[in-house]
């Protein structure tokens, strides 16, 4: 006999299994953690099986968990994609945002998949510059709305998480000894660089510029390879670099705020859906303050 799925246990269930937490999937969720667990016991209750191993701080899908999750994941999707279609027919097109190079990996996938389950019809396009010329493109409306990475929140910004600034190299780093100091710098109008290189002036340490104004992948392969040491936000270090710590000699950097910003006059519609999604992943997943 066929037997009818709740989405919302599915929903809280896909949260958890996502976010690594009970709490967190409650704030992405806006539910308490309390409403959270009974979902997830009631959906364990309907399966007869146990989906998560819990201990005091984390929860780790079991191996019935991780046979439900991608099943669950395109059961949403489509659900998300029949809502979308029949509430909002019309809310079709493009929507334009500006995220700094460095930031995109470590925080677009999850925000592009959130809003693509719910507008399937909606295609983002993700302009990669430094965050100077991002928040100049927003004010001459090329694009509807931009994450930054910036010490302050600017006017009419919104601070989505606060991070160190760190000094990043290969995980058996000898490239921090070299004198002069070798540095792998990004776009020239990143305000990493004229922060890093403020600490290194202040601290008389010789430096040189490698792989300058180069992309990030060639960044993170010069590091890899021991060739440079970066300095680069904390919470996006890819595998296979580490924190260079304070015992290597190396200055100390400032914090940095990822802020988020809108058009002036309060953005399209669509625009601000996408910051919805962005400040709900950004409160759910990345709870990090420097």
């Amino acid at each position: 006999m066929a037997r009818n799925i709740d989405p919302a246990l599915l929903r809280a269930f896909v949260a958890v299994a996502e976010t690594g937490g009970m709490t967190r999937a409650g704030q992405m969720l806006n539910l308490t953690q309390a409403a959270i667990s009974q979902q997830v016991k009631r959906l364990e209750e309907l399966f007869q099986v146990k989906l998560f191993e819990r201990d005091k701080r984390t929860v780790h899908l079991t191996t019935a968990g991780e046979r439900l999750l991608p099943l669950a994941q395109r059961m949403l999707e489509t659900n998300d994609q029949v809502w979308g279609a029949m509430t909002s027919p019309d809310f079709e097109g493009e929507v334009r945002i500006g995220v700094p190079h460095d930031i995109i990996k470590a925080f677009m996938p999850p925000i592009l998949k959130s809003f693509n389950r719910t507008w399937p019809r909606i295609n983002v396009i993700i302009l990669p510059l430094a965050s100077p010329p991002l928040l100049a493109a927003l004010a001459a409306g090329e694009i509807d709305l931009t994450l930054t990475t910036e010490r302050h929140v600017g006017e009419g910004g919104e601070l989505l998480m606060a991070d160190s600034l760190v000094w990043v190299g290969a995980t058996d780093c000898r490239a921090y000894k070299s004198d002069p100091l070798p540095i792998a710098f990004g776009d020239k109008k990143c305000a990493f660089r004229a922060s890093a290189i403020k600490a290194l002036t202040d601290a008389d340490r010789e430096w040189q510029a490698c792989f300058d104004a180069g992309s990030m992948l060639s960044i993170y392969a010069a590091l890899e390879a021991d060739l440079a040491i970066a300095p680069l936000l904390a919470s996006t270090i890819p595998d296979g670099l580490a924190v260079l710590p304070p015992g290597f000699g190396l200055p100390a950097l400032p914090n940095f705020g990822i802020n988020m910003y809108l058009p002036k006059g309060g953005g399209s519609d669509i625009g601000c859906e996408l910051a919805s999604h962005i400040r709900k992943q950004f409160q759910a997943r990345h709870q990090r303050v420097a």
